[in-house]
């Protein structure tokens, strides 16, 4: 069987990048379309992107000679893909418009953006807390008048680094969490060349992510109803996040209370033994253990456990019993590849696993 064709909107900024990067050897997906902005259509990819390759891999042979299409081209596109990874770099309301477009003439949109996350029939997944959410997909194609195409989404690359550590300890029920994000710069697309006044500085306000930090997870552990994916009633989150002076991986730190309060040794075990689907399934880009747990005082940290498990891992650390709330306790996700194309792209191999996305 042939690989499924893939082709990436907003091809040429970093998070675009990184689908390329990540794509090279895929046993599944080829990246056989690049898209863009008008002004890069026309040229190769390597014209387009110049000096702008982000990624500390060399560009992928097979793509520098794609010539960039016109994204707002949406047939043209279309035709020559069985799929797409949506990174385009545009309005809120224009991405939406965009992705339903591509959707509608029967091509699965596996998004990267934030515009459809709040769209009742598109499914917000982080794929081994809520595959089932994937089941919508079938009320949002009545929606969109299609049976092949659908728009499915994954969360905002913050809440990765905690989130999933939540969700293994859902059985002992979290009731109050607060966390703060230390995030790095990356998420907002840039390298320190890019942004030279973050050498050696902290921003404490990163526009709209506080709200996304406290209200997505309540999402992911939303349930279908009529259709539609409700949140979940809680637990109570509250956030701050923090862009700190870190090329790559977020940070959390983070405060909880349960309503039935666990031992420390019962949440270790419960995160070193969580397995989702993916690693059930032994899908491609799934890591062998999604959750880790260091022992020493002073992990997780950046430079040594951000690319576990190639950055598809959590990293935990730090556990102890708080005085305010019960347990305190330090996460750390790669924010470009499991908080972004990663995740993306281990999405879009459950979605092939399942059948949801198949061959034109």
């Amino acid at each position: 069987m042939g690989k499924l064709r893939v082709g990436i909107l907003g091809a040429t900024g970093m998070v675009g990048q990184r689908f390329i990067a990540l794509l090279e050897q895929h046993p599944w997906f080829e990246v056989v379309a690049v898209a863009a902005s008008p002004r890069s259509a026309g040229k190769s990819y390597e014209e387009a992107v110049g000096g702008r390759w982000k990624m500390d891999t060399p560009m992928p042979e097979a793509v520098r000679k794609l010539v960039v299409l016109n994204v707002n081209e949406v047939e043209k596109v279309s035709s020559e893909v069985d799929f797409v990874f949506s990174a385009v770099d545009m309005t809120k309301e224009e991405i939406k418009a965009i992705e339903e477009a591509y959707a509608k003439t029967g091509t699965p949109v596996v998004s990267n953006n934030s515009a459809h996350r709040w769209t009742p029939d598109v499914p917000m997944v982080v794929p081994e807390l809520n595959p089932e959410h994937l089941e919508v997909i079938a009320y949002q194609r009545k929606r969109l008048g299609t049976d092949r195409g659908f728009i499915v989404v994954k969360p905002n690359c913050s809440i990765q680094s905690y989130t999933p550590a939540l969700h293994a300890l859902r059985k002992f029920v979290p009731k109050t969490v607060v966390a703060t994000t230390y995030q790095a710069i990356s998420g907002a697309g840039k390298t320190f060349s890019d942004w030279p006044e973050m050498v050696g500085n902290i921003i404490p306000y990163i526009g709209g992510e506080e709200e996304k930090s406290e209200q997505e997870p309540l999402r992911i552990w939303g349930q279908i109803e009529n259709g539609q994916i409700v949140k979940a009633a809680g637990p109570v989150i509250t956030t701050q996040c923090i862009r700190v002076p870190v090329l790559n991986g977020h940070t959390a730190a983070v405060f909880v209370s349960f309503e039935k309060k666990p031992t420390k040794e019962q949440m270790i075990e419960a995160w070193r033994s969580f397995r989702g689907l993916p690693q059930e399934l032994g899908l491609p880009s799934a890591p062998k253990q999604f959750i880790q747990y260091l022992e020493e005082d002073n992990r997780p940290q950046i430079t040594q456990d951000v690319d576990f498990e190639q950055g598809m891992g959590i990293s935990l650390g730090r556990l102890r019993e708080d005085t305010v709330f019960d347990y305190k306790f330090v996460g750390l996700s790669h924010n470009t590849v499991r908080g972004a194309a990663g995740g993306a792209v281990l999405t879009a191999e459950l979605l092939k696993a399942q059948g949801y996305i198949t061959a034109k």
